[in-house]
């Protein structure tokens, strides 16, 4: 399959810089197949039933973007640079991060970047395009000057827009969030609130929730022409033992299992690999395209996705390429609003029995 075959055109008065509020008023395309409804996020109990469950991530993002200064002696004396950078992945050795850092290859190994009076980092050497910083906290120490320092790694498409600000702490962060790591929100779920997590436990649906920490990968482009060339960012998660049960029984139940958001869906399908769900943790690199068989998921709530993107593939896989047209067609006619700020979908696939 081409690249290409994953396109359509979108005016960019459609990408939204700012949420829904509240969160669940958001709009909320349904497609039953190939029947498409136009709703609202706190319409989904209109559209779920007892006995249903929705996988939920409950990873937490952490303020990864930071901005500082490097300082030189030069013949003029001591001068300041300044140094952005995104933390991405904490190392094996305390303190150390992967990081996208601007500008890169000015700086030198050794040198210290000045963050805030409690943080600064040593850059120590570049991999693969990637800085590694070491940072002079670890811990609760470092997770507090972090939080006093940092701002939300907004995706690209926002950042060129605007700024982060303070209210980003709040809208780029879900209700739920728990388990620190992630660079990227699950977006999906930011349209939920306690008033609709509520309603739906009214009418028996069921939560579970596992964590998958979401990585700068979610928004590289691919730039293979041939999909079956590109190689997917790893990202770590976990099913446990509980969540794995939880869903099996649902499935044994007749109920239906629904993650919000590809990042659980991508989760819960590597833990099913084997046929069913089972417990796991490690690193995943699934890559869900055309033709791949779902032991999982029977349905998947997901946002709005870019042009030629994985999870362009991975909503086409789900629905079918000429349903998923269709249904982006609607969506930019009505004038949906898209991407990680944007409106909601509920993609429901005919079952195998229907």
């Amino acid at each position: 399959m081409k690249l290409s075959d994953f396109d359509f055109d979108l005016p960019e008065e459609l990408i939204a810089v700012r949420p829904a509020q509240p969160r669940s008023s958001a709009r909320l395309l349904v497609a039953q197949g190939d029947v498409i409804h136009d709703a609202h996020v706190h319409d989904l109990v209109d559209w779920l039933r007892a006995g249903d469950r929705l996988v939920l991530n409950d990873t937490r993002v952490i303020p990864a973007r930071l901005s500082g200064l490097r300082h030189r002696d030069t013949a003029q004396g001591r001068v300041a640079a300044k140094i952005e950078a995104t933390l991405l992945e904490p190392q094996a050795d305390a303190g150390v991060w992967s990081a996208l850092v601007k500008p890169l290859k000015k700086l030198k190994a050794g040198e210290e970047i000045v963050f805030s009076d409690d943080l600064r980092a040593t850059f120590e050497n570049i991999s693969d395009g990637l800085a590694y910083l070491r940072f002079n906290l670890t811990d609760e120490g470092f997770d507090t000057a972090l939080n006093a320092a940092g701002a939300m790694p907004l995706p690209p498409y926002i950042a060129a827009k605007r700024p982060a600000d303070a209210q980003d702490k709040t809208d780029y962060q879900t209700v739920w969030a728990k388990t620190a790591g992630a660079v990227a929100a699950p977006t999906a779920s930011l349209h939920f609130d306690a008033p609709l997590l509520e309603a739906l436990r009214d009418i028996g649906v069921e939560f579970t929730y596992v964590t998958l920490h979401v990585g700068a990968g979610t928004f590289l482009p691919v730039k293979v022409d041939d999909i079956a060339d590109h190689k997917m960012h790893a990202e770590w998660g976990q099913v446990s033992a509980q969540a794995a049960a939880e869903i099996v029984a649902t499935k044994k139940a007749g109920g239906r299992i629904i993650p919000v958001g590809t990042t659980a869906l991508r989760l819960i399908e590597t833990a099913g690999q084997g046929g069913s769900i089972a417990p796991w943790e490690g690193d995943t690199d699934i890559f869900i395209t055309p033709g791949f068989r779902f032991n999982v998921a029977d349905a998947l709530m997901t946002n709005f996705h870019l042009p030629r993107s994985t999870l362009m593939m991975l909503v086409s896989a789900l629905m079918g390429q000429n349903t998923i047209r269709a249904i982006y067609s609607h969506a930019v006619r009505n004038k949906y609003r898209f991407f990680s700020y944007g409106d909601g979908s509920l993609l429901i696939p005919p079952r195998k029995s229907d």
